[in-house]
């Protein structure tokens, strides 16, 4: 005969462990510190009990008094009760202080712990803006309230991202879509013939959609890090020197004269190839927005102790104040700043940003107004300071 496994029967309590597994951490704190509280008190009813009678004697023995007489039970009896009472309330009333306190404690973590959870479900929910107040519980509160905050913003600013890049995708893929589209209509209709004009059109949208492709793959690998950066040590002098001699000749054919001047020349521990990248970009943007017969000057000095400064500044079109804030932006444009017709995507200097602070340096520009040049100025921390 086959026995039976014993089931456990349908509404029978659950075990202890099972009961505190699905409890809170409130819950927990507030019977482990319970816990901890009467352990303190019987340790301490224990070794009072233990020690005090031992010595209770040997004081009766040093003062004389017979251990059997009636004056020593009388004085026994009368110690024996005062240590009862004075011990039982004092255990009460610490026991009693140390609960009370403990539940404080317990409801002040407890209601933080929930705020911090309700907040990150939040979060989690799409709702970036949310965010949890300091609970005042001690440093590591309120830095786990700071990362939370801090999360929820850096979220909040992904997200901006996502949705004004696809916004903008659609716009910048539009004008070379149409393009594409309105010439081979023409060409399937017979209104156009394949000639020089229509080839030449036709690359440039497609080459305009690929150059799209590719900034958008830089920018993304640039800002999530995925870039890699491998420095080595050299100096400014050399990095100015070969983004000059790259570019040169492009400068010459456009009559725009290009120099350069090394007040100082640091060794800074930087990725030369894309410290290059870096360069050219805002090389490549002086060009396009200074006029034949203008200047841009590209200087490297010391900045201070710690930093050095590599600058391109041009005489050309100028930025105006509002869009200075912008620039770094991706596909942000200004009239004045990057203006279609130049052939920028607006995606630039978003990767020139990412790529200076993968090097622990920054970025800014400056402008006096429309009409009265710009300047780029990257600052990078000196190798050994």
């Amino acid at each position: 005969m086959t026995a039976r496994r014993p089931h456990r029967r349908r509404g029978s309590a659950a075990s202890p462990q099972q009961a505190l597994a699905g409890s809170s951490f409130g819950t927990r704190l507030f019977l482990a510190l319970t816990v901890v509280v009467v352990g303190c008190a019987a340790s301490a009813w224990l070794v009072a009990s233990a020690l005090a009678p031992g010595i209770f004697h040997d004081h009766l023995g040093q003062a004389g008094i017979d251990h059997n007489s009636s004056q020593a039970a009388h004085v026994e009896e009368a110690f024996a009760w005062s240590i009862v009472l004075a011990w039982g309330l004092a255990v009460a009333v610490a026991v009693l202080l140390a609960l009370a306190v403990s539940w404080y404690i317990t409801r002040r973590v407890q209601r933080s712990l929930t705020a911090v959870t309700t907040s990150t479900a939040r979060i989690a929910g799409g709702r970036y803006d949310t965010r949890v107040s300091s609970p005042g519980l001690g440093r590591e509160f309120d830095e786990l309230a700071v990362t939370v905050n801090e999360l929820a913003r850096r979220l909040d600013a992904t997200e901006s991202t996502r949705r004004r890049m696809l916004t903008d995708l659609g716009h910048e893929m539009r004008t070379p879509i149409a393009t594409l589209d309105s010439y081979l209509e023409a060409l399937d209709d017979g209104v156009r013939t394949l000639d020089d004009d229509t080839r030449q059109v036709l690359r440039d949208a497609t080459h305009r959609l690929g150059r799209l492709a590719q900034d958008i793959t830089a920018v993304s690998r640039a800002e999530e890090h995925l870039t890699r950066i491998r420095p080595v040590p050299t100096t400014t002098g050399v990095l100015v020197t070969a983004a000059v001699d790259a570019v040169r000749e492009r400068y010459e054919n456009t009559g725009v004269e290009l120099h350069s001047r090394l007040d100082d020349s640091l060794v800074v521990s930087v990725d030369p190839d894309r410290l290059g990248q870096v360069l050219g970009n805002l090389l490549d943007n002086a060009l396009r927005h200074t006029a034949c017969g203008g200047t841009v000057t590209v200087t490297s000095r010391r900045a201070n102790r710690d930093r050095v400064e590599i600058t391109v500044a041009d005489t050309g079109e100028g930025i105006a104040p509002e869009h200075l804030d912008h620039l770094f932006d991706r596909f942000y444009r200004a009239d004045t700043v990057r203006d279609r017709r130049h052939g920028g995507s607006g995606i630039g200097l978003t990767i020139t940003r990412a790529l200076v602070e993968a090097h622990h340096g920054r970025i800014r520009a400056h402008s006096d107004g429309p009409g009265r040049g710009a300047r780029f100025t990257i600052e990078l921390p000196i190798t050994g300071h």
